[in-house]
């Protein structure tokens, strides 16, 4: 039934909400999109609530802590004086006027879309659906996701018989339905959240103009495309134009380690055109939940339209195997030290997916660490903001973080992730061997560094 304590909502009255900043504003999944994007409303005096099934992220918000780097437990305590709260109990999601989903879509086992997390949040959504509330996606996912999964479930499972607004329908019995693809980029210190822009897809123009109100109060610019499944392609190209590129370089740097030409040399000179391009970086892999993950939404959609995606797939197989290009490397600078993998105490400096952050989704390091564990190296690691990696989706390594003292102690040491708080210079002064996979070591001039 209707909530009596909330009065009913209407497209107009909502939108009136937004522009006074009164609009109550619900968020569900409070990771590395969800607790930022909530911390934007919050600073905009909006009353905000976060949803998350994880009861500690909740006590720890509520205590006035935070479990994410690059979040100050300062900015968490500033919000919950602004009246910020974080719960489990879906039931206070009929008290919301807007609801966005911020939840995690990984692959599964056999590479296919995982829509399992917006699937559970949708079905805990319905059944306290409420006359006017806009609901936006912001899960990265296939084109038709919003409309073809989630909308079936919201219309279907909400007890009071609602429908998604469609054409130019404003009818107060009505939900608003968008789609908003999140743009976080981890670590990066010069373009504010605020200036990112954001693009917004409703699935009809009604739902399209609240949801570009709701987000043209936190953010500097809205882009509006035309339907929920335009947004939802928006975002795919955007991470697949860099998965590509990404693959292009990480190819070439495999041709020039043969040619003996230095790539990030070719690259720093390829970049001083004006025009026409634009620089990309080779790597150990891949990593974070966008740029290995999208591609393969879409290929699998593709499918379904008796079409192969094979520009894309080449360049998920380039990047998929940097990793064992890596392990390749090690053996080859351990064998020129008349040493073998196998028996070797490697050291990996860096396990984060990209530096100076705590993020370890989809990270290259872990797959490097359990390639050289079964060809029988002794593995330690080093990482600044990782005191112990446990358990993932894809991994069960359980290892405590070595210190940096007694680098000569390893056979190897493997830069994987460059983080800012290493000290190169004596990293390469200590070490015996050094394989650098991010150039890291620029500059220094050694026998002992081995580039790869």
């Amino acid at each position: 039934m209707i909530n009596p304590s909330v009065e009913t909502r209407t497209a107009e009255s909502t939108k009136e909400k937004i522009k006074r900043h009164e609009a109550r504003v619900g968020i569900i999944g409070l990771g590395y999109v969800g607790l930022p994007l909530a911390l934007l409303f919050t600073d905009q005096k909006f009353p905000v609530t976060g949803f998350d099934i994880d009861r500690r992220k909740v006590e720890t918000l509520a205590q006035g802590g935070s479990y994410i780097y690059r979040i100050a437990k300062e900015e968490i305590q500033a919000a919950n004086a602004q009246g910020f709260s974080a719960t489990s109990d879906y039931a206070k999601l009929e008290e919301m006027d807007a609801v966005i989903i911020c939840v995690p879509t990984p692959l599964n086992q056999y590479h296919e879309p995982d829509l399992s997390f917006i699937t559970d949040t949708t079905h805990a959504i319905a059944p306290h659906l409420q006359p006017g509330q806009l609901i936006i996606l912001e899960s990265t996912t296939y084109p038709g996701t919003t409309e073809e999964v989630m909308l079936p479930i919201l219309e279907n499972e909400n007890k009071l018989g609602l429908k998604a607004a469609r054409g130019i329908s404003n009818l107060e019995t009505n939900f608003f339905v968008a789609f908003s693809p999140e743009r976080e980029d981890p670590g990066n210190t010069t373009v504010a959240r605020r200036d990112i822009p954001k693009v917004v897809g409703g699935l009809n123009p009604r739902a399209s103009e609240l949801a570009a109100a709701l987000y043209g109060s936190i953010f500097q610019r809205t882009v509006p495309v035309s339907s929920p499944a335009a947004a939802e392609m928006t975002k795919l190209l955007e991470n697949i134009y860099r998965c590509v590129n990404i693959a292009l370089v990480n190819e070439l740097k495999m041709l020039c380690l043969r040619m003996n030409l230095d790539i990030w040399e070719v690259i720093e000179a390829a970049s001083t055109k004006p025009f026409g391009f634009h620089p990309f970086y080779p790597g150990p892999g891949l990593g974070g939940h966008c740029i290995p993950v999208d591609p393969f939404y879409l290929s699998w959609k593709a499918k379904e339209y008796d079409f192969r995606t094979r520009f894309i797939e080449l360049a998920g197989e380039i990047n998929t195997n940097m990793p064992y290009h890596v392990l390749a490397s090690i053996g080859a600078a351990l064998n020129g030290h008349k040493k073998s993998v196998n028996g070797s105490r490697v050291l990996i400096l860096g396990v984060a997916y990209k530096k100076d952050i705590d993020d370890l989704r989809e990270s290259p390091a872990l797959t490097i660490i359990e390639l050289l564990q079964k060809e029988g190296a002794q593995v330690s690691y080093h990482d600044p903001y990782f005191p112990f990696i446990g358990k993932g989706r894809k991994y069960d390594l359980q290892m405590k973080r070595s210190g940096l003292e007694n680098l000569s102690e390893y056979d190897c040491v493997v830069i994987i992730t460059d983080h800012s708080d290493y000290d190169y210079q004596q990293i390469v002064r200590d070490a015996q061997l050094v394989v650098d996979t991010r150039n890291a070591t620029k500059g220094i001039d050694s026998s002992k560094v081995v580039r790869c």
